[in-house]
């Protein structure tokens, strides 16, 4: 630090000093100006001395400042102003009652400039902090969803979305966005082509939906279903996903999950017993003269003694329906 910086931190502490020794002064029968010359004398000594540990302090308090108003949105800022104004107020209240109750009289100025700078820097913080609390509340309104990579890369979201499905912001942190990325660039064939799709996806997103926004925020947990987890709740966002893993965990610890393989099984059509449909046998079952076929939505079909029509389409009459965390699964009798 320079020393015109030390010198400035000294004439601030001093200052400091000076009032704190001046209130002293004022409660007993010593003389006030050699007291209060005291305090100052003492405080800029202090603050000479602790000015550049202060100093590095203050720097960050500033780049900390400067970083938070950097993220801001004009709402946010335009709330985060308000409550400023407001905490001013209140402060400028507590002045009006210290005088009105005789205090200024009583014991003069100086406690309440001793007070008035942390009461205003109190009041100020509250105002700013719960303005702008309210206007990220107000610009966010619908609840916010954020995006796992096995839902990116699935693509089935885009379709979801487009159609009106999803009523919410949609954020991507950076963390998801580097996976994505880092699964486009992959030696191997298979992983390229489901990062490649993953991006096109984002991409689409961005281009169709007013609420899709990539988010910096992060968190020092290892993987990135867990800082996905330790994200959403610190942010009181849900997790949307097809990751039957995540889900499970995100529950456990209190996140609530939108999991996309569950919708599709919630819109499949629903098969009871006796009723009759029309599948192509297209492959051997695990029992003794099964046939698997698929309906167009994906439901597995297993056809009693169908094995012997593998490659026919055939009518079957449906003997149960079993729902399992994979999907749904039908398990008929080829119709006489």
């Amino acid at each position: 630090m320079s020393v015109a910086g030390r010198i400035a931190i000294a004439l601030l502490v001093g200052y400091v000093g000076w009032l704190v020794m001046k209130i002293v002064a004022n409660m007993t029968p010593a003389d006030d100006d050699f007291i209060a010359g005291l305090g100052f004398a003492g405080g800029a000594v202090l603050g000479y001395v602790v000015a550049p540990p202060l100093g590095r302090l203050l720097d960050r308090i500033a780049r900390a400042t400067e970083s938070g108003l950097g993220g801001l949105s004009a709402n946010e800022a335009m709330s985060g102003g308000i409550g400023l104004v407001i905490g001013l107020l209140v402060a400028y209240a507590i002045h009006g009652a210290y005088d009105d109750l005789g205090l200024m009289k009583r014991y003069g100025p100086e406690p309440y400039y001793v007070l008035w700078l942390p009461v205003v820097a109190f009041f100020a913080y509250v105002g700013v902090r719960a303005g702008r609390r309210r206007g990220a509340v107000a610009e966010r309104g619908p609840a916010e969803l954020l995006l796992d990579t096995s839902v990116v890369i699935d693509g089935r979201i885009g379709d979801i979305v487009e159609a009106g499905f999803i009523d919410g912001v949609l954020l991507v942190p950076r963390f998801v966005l580097a996976e994505v990325q880092l699964l486009a660039d992959s030696g191997d064939a298979t992983r390229r082509a489901r990062g490649k799709r993953g991006l096109a996806m984002l991409e689409r997103l961005q281009a169709k939906s007013r609420r899709f926004r990539v988010i910096d925020d992060n968190v020092p947990d290892a993987d990135v279903d867990s800082k996905l987890v330790t994200l959403a709740r610190n942010r009181g966002a849900r997790i949307l996903t097809n990751d039957y893993n995540l889900n499970r965990v995100a529950k456990l610890q209190g996140v609530d999950v939108l999991n996309i393989n569950e919708l599709a099984n919630a819109v499949k059509a629903v098969a009871l017993p006796g009723e009759e449909m029309a599948v192509s046998i297209v492959k051997d079952g695990k029992e003794q003269n099964q046939g698997v076929g698929f309906l167009d939505d994906g439901t597995m079909v297993v056809v009693e003694n169908g094995r012997d029509k593998k490659g026919e389409n055939v009518g079957v009459e449906v003997t149960s329906v079993l729902q399992t965390a994979a999907g749904r699964m039908i398990f008929a009798k080829i119709k006489r």
